[in-house]
């Protein structure tokens, strides 16, 4: 069984889609598909309420731990399923290069695959790829609406280092 809802957030309306095993998709404010899904009532399983709670209190403080929300990596590759697992691992308020995140997953010469497994990252967020940042400190590589001005809110919001 699947469920999709849209949750009120200080973004906007994020589309959650979740099953049994976790959440397995989020989609940001406008995102047309997720327009048509249903308003979050609350209803649901106890997980499902925390993590929206999580998620909430995140964008307001930037100081949430959304690691601990569980997700659904399945049906993924198995190296963007390494590479989305040790983004989640970066807390709020850190950064790390995308070379710092392939060294971690012992591939130190792939920090282009690393980029390109986050182009795909369905559970922005909860994966927190906006705290990826080029080997010299730089915004780069976002490609969610609003690109990297959001990026940068984000890092902010959390008091993140980003340079230019």
């Amino acid at each position: 069984m699947t469920n999709r809802v849209r949750i009120p957030t200080d973004l906007g309306l994020l589309g959650l889609r979740f099953g049994p095993d976790g959440i397995a998709e989020v989609r940001w404010p406008g995102d047309p598909e997720a327009a048509l899904w249903p308003r979050w009532t609350g209803e649901g399983p106890p997980w499902v309420r925390e993590a929206v709670e999580a998620l909430m209190r995140h964008l307001r403080s930037g100081r949430e731990d959304l690691s601990r929300v569980p997700v659904d990596l399945s049906g993924l590759p198995p190296f963007t399923r390494a590479v989305l697992a040790e983004v989640r691992r970066i807390p709020p308020g850190e950064t790390r290069s995308y070379g710092e995140v392939a060294a971690a997953l012992g591939r130190p010469g792939a920090p282009r695959a690393v980029g390109q497994a986050l182009a795909r990252n369905p559970l922005p967020l909860l994966v927190p790829c906006h705290r990826v940042l080029s080997r010299r400190g730089r915004l780069t590589g976002f490609s969610a609406p609003g690109g990297l001005a959001l990026k940068r809110r984000l890092l902010d919001l959390e008091g993140a280092p980003a340079g230019p």
